[in-house]
């Protein structure tokens, strides 16, 4: 794996996390590299905020690769990465874990605390991925603010242990501003990240992520797809679509489609039908129409 865009203290740190040896149950939680970047300067920053020590939030629109971000780093860290997905119903109990009845090996029932993704990062100093942050009800999370500060620590409120991150402890959160049930992230949450914007990839960074994880191998419909992409952001920077309309996932479930069926209706099935504004969907496809 490549690091030479990393100054020399940070590459040899990553060469000797490669090195780690984890057991198979952890090893399988390593992310996949393959991030493909619509700037250099976005995995550099987001690599060495992790290298320092610091809790990095990836902010972008839907699609645009936050989590394959998020992936990439785990694998050039060699951590194993825990992730948690933020929703209304997010609780202690799915963020620390649960106690639960279990029969020991004398056949006896007694209670046991079964540790939730965060306290496995924490103790055994993996990556922590927090998706969709802002979609948590604002009284969930302030009960992370120690770990996500200079105390790295938490009192477990199942157990009343006190539970600190190991050094190697690192927490990567992502967020999509102004999507519906999304809330703003307070002051203090906030404070606790370095944020790295990730745009949608284009051009020919587009065409080769097209190129190396679409089963479509006709290059100049690929191409059409990198144009179709470009005029779609156009419309959304215009303020005439929304973010979901620029997905890069969605517009690889349009290449994979156009492979078997004709390339205006993947886009429509991929990427127009998902929309629910009418005139949202019509200016989709009047793009594909006048492309394809």
């Amino acid at each position: 794996m490549m690091h030479t865009q990393f100054p020399p203290e940070v590459r040899q740190h990553l060469e000797h996390k490669q090195t780690v040896v984890f057991s198979p149950e952890d090893r399988r939680l390593i992310g996949t590299a393959g991030y493909e970047a619509p700037s250099e300067d976005i995995v550099t920053d987001a690599v060495l905020a992790i290298y320092l020590g610091k809790n990095v939030l990836l902010k972008g629109p839907t699609g645009a690769g936050k989590t394959k971000l998020a992936e990439h780093i785990s694998a050039l860290f060699g951590l194993p990465m825990h992730a948690v997905n933020c929703s209304t119903d997010l609780d202690a109990e799915a963020l620390l874990g649960f106690k639960t009845l279990q029969h020991n090996a004398l056949g006896q029932s007694e209670i046991v605390f079964i540790p939730g993704p965060i306290l496995l990062a924490m103790t055994k100093g993996h990556l922590l991925y927090i998706d969709e942050i802002n979609m948590a009800k604002p009284e969930t999370l302030p009960l992370i603010n120690g770990v996500l500060d200079h105390r790295r620590s938490i009192t477990n409120p199942f157990t009343g242990e006190v539970i600190r991150a190991h050094p190697d402890f690192r927490v990567i959160a992502a967020i999509n501003e102004g999507y519906v049930g999304t809330v703003p992230m307070n002051e203090a949450l906030k404070n606790r990240f370095v944020t790295v914007e990730v745009p949608y990839l284009q051009g020919e960074g587009l065409h080769m992520l097209l190129q190396k994880n679409s089963i479509l191998h006709d290059e100049k419909l690929l191409r059409t797809f990198v144009q179709l992409s470009a005029d779609l952001l156009a419309l959304i920077e215009m303020g005439q679509l929304p973010d979901e309309a620029g997905s890069i996932r969605a517009l690889l479930d349009a290449c994979d489609l156009a492979a078997y069926i004709p390339p205006r209706r993947a886009v429509q099935r991929a990427i127009a039908d998902k929309l629910e504004d009418e005139r949202e969907r019509a200016a989709v496809m009047n793009i594909a129409e006048t492309l394809l």
